[in-house]
């Protein structure tokens, strides 16, 4: 199989953690004059997003809450089914929230490791603007030694994945790169980080896994999950720049 596709563009759509009775996987090359290259947890950046952005709107279409949505289908895998119901206990799923807030989830396995995030946002609908106020990473990569390690390196990977789902856009045009800098080219910062960051590392006696990157796909689903609940806009198109969300709720109405 890995032989005639290019395997890191299938990885997270081949290996899902999810059980589907009949799965096609298929992959078409195209040529761009730009080349690219291996981002943090490569081809599971952009496969997450869409897998666990389609397992919302599958849940909405069946009318079931999204987690048991996702518990139903984790049940022949008890390492993710087991990584879901901690960030859905840990994040107070289904309680109470302050006004204007709102709960989306995302789970994925990478690199040996099994993680599930839920964020806490709120939108400005005049504005665009999202705020992350929250989140809270459930993670399995079976026996650990430390973790400290462990919880620094999902904080970091969530923040650089909140900070490409959010921010982050190469500008092409004129013949060439418009993005020059920092000036023109924005990161996440501080005080745009979420104000608290749980990370909560599940026993495992599994194998053990990765670390460095598995903590990066969950987080744009998550979010992108956690807005459409809050304003019933569907995100569809990294990044989540206001205009961006401004145009899923003109969409929406």
């Amino acid at each position: 199989f890995f032989r005639s596709v290019d395997a890191p563009a299938v990885e997270g759509l081949e290996n899902l953690q999810y059980e589907i009775p009949n799965l096609s996987v298929e992959y078409v090359e195209v040529k761009t004059p730009i080349p690219v290259i291996f981002w943090r947890s490569v081809g599971n950046s952009h496969n997450a997003f869409t897998v666990e952005s389609f397992m919302d709107e599958m849940a909405y279409a069946a009318q079931k809450d999204p987690v048991e949505f996702r518990l139903q289908h984790l049940e022949h895998n008890p390492r993710a089914h087991r990584v879901v119901e901690v960030v859905a206990e840990k994040s107070g799923w289904g309680k109470p929230l302050a006004a204007g807030r709102a709960l989306g989830i995302a789970s994925h396995y990478s690199f040996g490791s099994y993680v599930a995030q839920v964020a806490e946002v709120s939108v400005d609908e005049t504005t665009g603007k999202i705020k992350v106020h929250r989140v809270v990473c459930a993670v399995d990569c079976g026996p650990t030694v430390n973790t400290d390690i462990i919880r620094a390196q999902m904080e970091g990977a969530l923040t650089m994945g909140l900070s490409a789902a959010l921010k982050e856009k190469v500008e092409f045009g004129d013949g060439g790169v418009r993005s020059a800098n920092f000036f023109d080219y924005h990161l996440l910062r501080m005080s745009e980080a979420p104000g608290e960051i749980e990370v909560h590392i599940v026993d495992s006696d599994g194998e053990i896994g990765g670390i460095g990157e598995p903590g990066l796909p969950p987080i744009a689903p998550a979010v992108a999950n956690a807005v459409f609940s809050a304003t019933g806009a569907r995100i569809r198109n990294l990044p989540m720049t206001p205009e961006t969300v401004l145009e899923a709720l003109e969409q929406s109405t």
